[in-house]
């Protein structure tokens, strides 16, 4: 299965400048997600990161991550979240940097669903830009209702 940003706008409630994700190139339902986010020179974090040498935050990369982990938490529960539903980070390990990012890269994210237990979900994620990892992480987050 495959979404466009049309179908990832109802899922997710981030708007830019904060979402991350372009396209879901795959999606295999409690298992496994590829996504792709496009960096273009005319984001906001250009203009102070760096302005001589343009390079993707590696925070937003792992926020990236968490965006497509939520995109395959979502598919894997059969829930579309509403306004009354927050998705939140519990946790980032071995969070590792390899590469820079910068302006006209396609970043793809994969992330893998290893674990869910009382609401809070671990995943594998590794964010690419072709066959190179530029980010790799193990992410934790959880689902909760705000009043």
């Amino acid at each position: 299965m495959s979404m466009d940003i049309h179908q990832i706008l109802k899922q997710l409630p981030h708007r830019y400048p904060i979402l991350l994700v372009d396209r879901v190139l795959e999606l295999d339902k409690g298992h496994r997600i590829r996504a792709l986010k496009n960096v273009s020179i005319n984001e906001p974090v250009f203009m102070g990161h760096f302005p001589h040498r343009p390079v993707f935050p590696g925070v937003l990369m792992l926020e990236a991550l968490a965006q497509t982990a939520a995109l395959l938490a979502f598919d894997t529960l059969g829930v579309t979240p509403d306004d009354k539903t927050v998705y939140y980070f519990a946790g980032i390990d071995g969070a590792r940097f390899k590469r820079p990012v910068e302006p006209g890269d396609q970043l793809v994210m994969e992330v893998t669903l290893q674990r869910m237990k009382a609401g809070i979900f671990k995943f594998g994620g590794t964010a690419r830009v072709g066959e190179e990892a530029a980010c790799e992480a193990e992410l934790m987050c959880t689902m909760r209702t705000i009043a």
